[in-house]
């Protein structure tokens, strides 16, 4: 398990505010699937994740969820709407057994004259603002395979992680686009899939050219012309 030392925000800060910080945390465990907060919850405490992942995610109207992002230990979450005083805009979850530290955020406040401590903070609120512009821009201008096409191209490692609906939520795309879009880069022999989920990717420049071009859905064979 990690301790506060281990999260950037607290890892210059002198040995009298972590004492008092790590005497006023509250310690949690959560097992897989528990809820650590709702999106609409008051934001009072500060979570630090110590052990175990997280994902954070919105719900639709209808009840689909989509996810924003997800943490591993350490780190730390829900730092601006705490600092904004603003109820949660996501929900969090545990997709893992873990173990969380709550630090109420008046204890954060008071130590905001320390320069170090508060560049740290801004530093942690101005990364998170990049990770929602990423997802804005994925979800704006990228078709559903281009989506994929880029998860491949830079994290395939993750297909052999993590279950295929899984992925579709990080993605926003149902698990059935997901596969159909699988069957056919397979078909075009882009890719291989072997067993327990493991893929080799055969086609780096089709990949690409799916990314660049954006136009999968306008054609019925992209691929093959992509190649020609």
């Amino acid at each position: 398990m990690y301790d506060l030392t281990d999260i950037q925000l607290f890892s210059k800060v002198s040995e009298k505010y972590l004492a008092e910080l790590k005497q006023r945390a509250i310690i949690r465990r959560y097992t897989k699937n528990s809820v650590v907060f709702y999106e609409g919850d008051a934001s009072d405490y500060l979570y630090i994740i110590l052990e175990g992942t997280v994902k954070l995610y919105k719900t639709t109207p209808k009840g689909t969820q989509i996810q924003i992002n997800r943490f591993d230990a350490p780190a730390m979450v829900g730092e601006y709407a705490c600092f904004e005083d603003q109820p949660f805009p996501a929900s969090c979850e545990f997709v893992t057994d873990g173990r969380i530290a709550m630090i109420h955020f008046d204890h954060i406040l008071s130590n905001l004259s320390d320069r170090v401590f508060s560049l740290e903070l801004i530093k942690s609120l101005t990364s998170k603002v990049m990770v929602l512009s990423t997802l804005i821009h994925k979800e704006t201008i990228f078709s559903s395979e281009a989506k994929v096409a880029k998860m491949l191209i830079e994290n395939v490692e993750i297909f052999t992680k993590l279950k295929y609906n899984e992925i579709a939520a990080i993605l926003n795309l149902t698990p059935e686009t997901l596969s159909r879009i699988f069957k056919k880069f397979k078909q075009e022999k882009i890719i291989e899939i072997k067993a327990g989920q493991h893929i080799k990717i055969l086609d780096y420049d089709v990949l690409e050219e799916v990314i660049e071009n954006n136009k999968i859905k306008e054609c019925t064979n992209c691929i093959a012309q992509f190649k020609s």
